[in-house]
């Protein structure tokens, strides 16, 4: 599939590393370098609008190595980018270490997931079918 992409920075295209990654990572875009403080969030843009087709999203995720070993997460993850969004993708970081965090310009903040969806219809009902599970849930699974 081919995406339409405008880069306004001077960051190269997202890419995937590597020939089975699901997701390619995306760079911050800005002026000058921020800190994001302990337990704050921050919009980071990235300089990057898509054009996707109908039936389509763009997720945003976190990058596991940033989250595990510096605490940084993307805060709504997912986030979404809808196929009829053209406006600049930003990610909201959060910092859930005790550390301050820097960014600059060109560093990987998150990593982008093109994902196919199905719309639905709701068809209301007094009832829906029972299931062994039925109503349990938030860890009613088993922990193991």
């Amino acid at each position: 599939m081919i995406v339409k992409i405008i880069n306004n920075s001077s960051n190269t295209l997202p890419n995937y590393e590597t020939l089975l990654s699901a997701g390619m990572d995306i760079r911050a875009f800005i002026e000058n370098p921020v800190t994001i403080k302990p337990l704050e969030r921050l919009l980071i843009k990235t300089g990057l609008q898509i054009e996707l087709q109908k039936g389509y999203e763009a997720q945003v995720r976190p990058r596991s190595g940033l989250s595990l070993k510096k605490g940084i997460t993307v805060l709504n993850s997912p986030g979404t980018i809808d196929a009829d969004y053209r406006g600049e993708i930003g990610v909201i970081l959060i910092n859930l270490s005790n550390e301050n965090f820097d960014i600059l310009s060109g560093d990987r903040i998150a990593q982008l997931v093109i994902s196919k969806h199905e719309r639905i219809e709701w068809e209301l009902s007094k009832s829906i079918d029972k299931t062994k599970r039925g109503d349990k849930g938030f860890g009613s699974t088993g922990s193991k």
